[in-house]
């Protein structure tokens, strides 16, 4: 199925030439010439992207932006503004409301299917990162690196982070001391297995209330559990 690409403005030669254009792209688009039309639509579809126009007949483009941002069935949607104001200070102000990218009239209908590409490639990219989560209290992007316990950012040494992504990576199953050293350096290990009881240690300090998802197990080594 073609993705569905939401285009709304107030001028028919600007709905013509972008959903002509889309087609063209292997787009499906809808066109609104008003905001209340375009969220009538909304209770009943959803669409992978909206093209929004900073100034229509009935609201302001920036108000719909503000409203779909607050909704959490809606926020995820990516926005390209599309508009005649070219004022840096609309921009930024589009942007902070959550809106993905910024073009102004007049405009190349092919830079704004290459836009549209763009923003879409990166929010599948995005849809796509593993977070792997525990409990419900811990989560680890493993793309950005980060680790939080809660909404607490937690800063982790490259090492103390690749050892509890392998913990996280099978949940209950248990690494031995030797496993956890070959993840780490592989042949290239020139290391004791207290190395890892330290570095265990170190991650337990800073999750704080996370740290009682990875249990020692005597003799053996360690493993996460929620």
């Amino acid at each position: 199925m073609p993705k569905l690409i939401a285009v709304v403005d107030d001028e028919p030669d600007i709905l013509e030439l972008v959903s002509i254009h889309l087609e063209k792209a292997g787009y499906q688009s809808a066109e609104f010439s008003n905001g209340e039309s375009f969220l009538e639509f909304l209770k009943c579809s959803q669409p992978e992207l909206i093209v929004l126009d900073l100034m229509l007949p009935d609201m302001d483009g920036l108000e719909i932006c503000n409203y779909l941002k607050k909704h959490n069935s809606l926020s995820s949607i990516p926005i390209i503004m599309l508009t005649a104001k070219s004022e840096e200070i609309d921009k930024i102000l589009g942007l902070e409301l959550g809106a993905d990218d910024y073009v102004t009239k007049p405009f190349s209908p092919k830079e704004l299917i290459a836009r549209i590409r763009a923003v879409l490639r990166r929010n599948y990219e995005r849809d796509n990162t593993e977070v792997i989560s525990a409990a419900g209290i811990l989560t680890i992007d493993t793309d950005k690196h980060e680790v939080r316990v809660r909404s607490h950012k937690v800063k982790l040494t490259p090492t103390e982070f690749r050892i509890l992504q392998l913990l996280a990576s099978k949940k209950g199953w248990v690494f031995s001391r030797e496993k956890i050293l070959d993840y780490l350096w592989g042949q290239e290990k020139a290391v004791v297995d207290r190395t890892v009881d330290v570095h265990i240690k170190h991650l337990r300090e800073k999750l704080g209330e996370g740290a009682s998802l990875i249990i020692s197990i005597r003799g053996v080594g360690y493993k996460l559990e929620e």
